[in-house]
C-alpha cells in the first residue's frame, strides 16, 4: 500500500463517504405530523411506499442531493475546497437528480449507480414553523454500498476522509468505512467522523466507540450524540470521556456554540447569529464544511471553528442545505 505523504499536492481536500439520498424539503405544519404519527424533530426509517405515501400527502417541496456526508461535501465545494463524495445511487430519475446536483456545485462524485435493486434513497424533510425538522428517510440502494465499490485512489488522495454515521446501520458499509480508513491512515491522511444521529449511536455505541478510539482523527457530535456515545447525562463528562481518544473533537450546542476538545485544551466558541432561525436542516453538515474546510486551509483551530459557525449560522437562515449566499464572502466578512 502507497505511504505516500499527504500534502498540499493533494488532489482532494476531503472526501466523504454516506448515504447518497435525495432531500425532499417541505414546509408543513404539526398538524401534519400529528395526522402522520410522527413525533417532530426525529429521523424515522421507512420503506419505500411508506416514504411515498408521506411524500405524496405533503406539499410541493425542493430537490436536492442530500445525506449528511453529501451536505458536507457541497458545503466544502461552495467554499472553494476540492470535494469527493462516495455514495450509492440506482439508474433511476432519483439516481439522476442526486448525481447532477452535486457534481453541480463542484463535488466530485464518480460512484457508478446500480442497475438492479432497491430504487435510490429519499428523505422527505417536513419543516415546521419553529424551523424544526422532521425526516421520513428510505434508505434504498444507499445502504447497497461495499467495500468492492470504494475508490481507494480518491481516499488516498485526500486530506481528511469524512465518514457519515447514518451509514453504520448497514454491515457492509461498515467494511468499506473501515477499508477507506486504513488506505487514508496509510496515505498519511487524516480520518474525521460525524456521529449523524443519537438513535444511530444508540444502535452502535460500543462499535461507534471502537471506530473513534482505533481510527478517526476528527470527530464531529452534538450534545445528544456525544453524551449517547458515553452514556452519561451532562455533556461535560463526556467531554472528559472522549478528550485524548482522538486529536480533535467539534462539539455542537445549536444556539450556545460550540466547544473545540483536543488532548490539552476545551475551546468554547459562540455561535454566530446571521439572522431569524428558518430551517435548521444541514445545520451539523454546514458546520463541519466550514470546520474541514479551515483545515484543510491551515487555519488556527479557533479559525476553523469560527469558519464552521459562519457557515452553520448561515444555512440555518434558509429553507434547504444550499447556502444561496456566498460563503466565502461570509467568511472573510466576519473572519477579519
Amino acid at each position: 500500500m502507497s505511504k505516500k505523504k499527504n500534502s498540499g499536492n493533494s488532489s482532494l481536500d476531503v472526501v466523504g463517504i454516506g448515504n447518497a439520498i435525495v432531500d425532499i424539503i417541505v414546509q408543513t405544519d404539526d398538524k401534519f405530523l400529528t395526522k402522520n404519527g410522527l413525533t417532530k424533530g426525529s429521523m424515522v426509517l421507512m420503506s419505500e411506499e411508506q416514504a411515498q405515501e408521506v411524500y405524496d400527502s405533503c406539499g410541493s417541496g425542493i430537490e436536492t442531493s442530500g445525506g449528511s456526508a453529501a451536505n458536507t461535501l457541497a458545503g466544502i465545494a461552495q467554499l472553494g475546497g476540492k470535494a469527493g463524495f462516495i455514495g450509492r445511487v440506482k439508474s433511476d430519475q432519483l439516481g439522476t437528480i442526486f448525481a447532477h446536483d452535486i457534481r453541480s456545485v463542484g463535488a466530485q462524485f464518480d460512484t457508478p449507480p446500480i442497475q438492479q435493486g432497491p430504487s435510490t434513497a429519499r428523505c422527505v424533510i417536513l419543516v415546521t414553523p419553529d424551523a424544526q425538522r422532521t425526516m421520513c428517510t428510505y434508505l434504498g440502494a444507499s445502504v447497497q454500498l461495499e467495500p468492492n465499490d470504494l475508490d481507494l485512489t480518491m481516499v488516498k488522495d485526500a486530506k481528511i476522509l469524512y465518514l457519515e454515521g447514518y451509514l453504520w446501520d448497514s454491515p457492509a458499509a461498515k467494511k468499506a468505512f473501515v477499508s477507506a480508513a486504513k488506505a487514508c491512515l496509510a496515505s498519511k491522511g487524516k480520518v474525521s467522523l460525524s456521529l449523524s444521529d443519537s438513535f444511530c449511536v444508540n444502535r452502535h455505541r460500543k462499535s461507534f466507540q471502537e471506530l473513534v478510539d482505533g481510527y478517526i482523527d476528527i470527530l464531529f457530535a452534538n450534545e445528544s450524540e456525544i453524551t449517547a456515545l458515553y452514556e452519561t447525562s451532562n455533556v461535560e463528562d463526556a467531554i472528559k470521556k472522549i478528550q485524548g481518544r482522538c486529536e480533535i473533537a467539534a462539539l455542537t450546542f445549536g444556539k450556545k456554540g460550540s466547544a473545540i476538545v483536543t488532548p490539552t485544551d476545551i475551546h468554547p466558541v459562540p455561535a454566530i447569529n446571521l439572522g431569524e432561525v428558518v430551517d435548521t436542516t444541514g445545520a451539523g453538515d454546514l458546520y463541519a464544511s466550514g470546520f474541514l474546510y479551515g483545515l484543510t486551509q491551515n487555519e488556527t483551530l479557533l479559525n476553523c471553528a469560527k469558519i464552521a459557525s459562519i457557515c452553520a449560522g448561515q444555512i440555518v437562515t434558509q429553507f434547504g442545505p444550499r447556502s444561496r449566499t456566498s460563503l466565502s464572502d461570509l467568511i472573510k466578512m466576519y473572519l477579519k
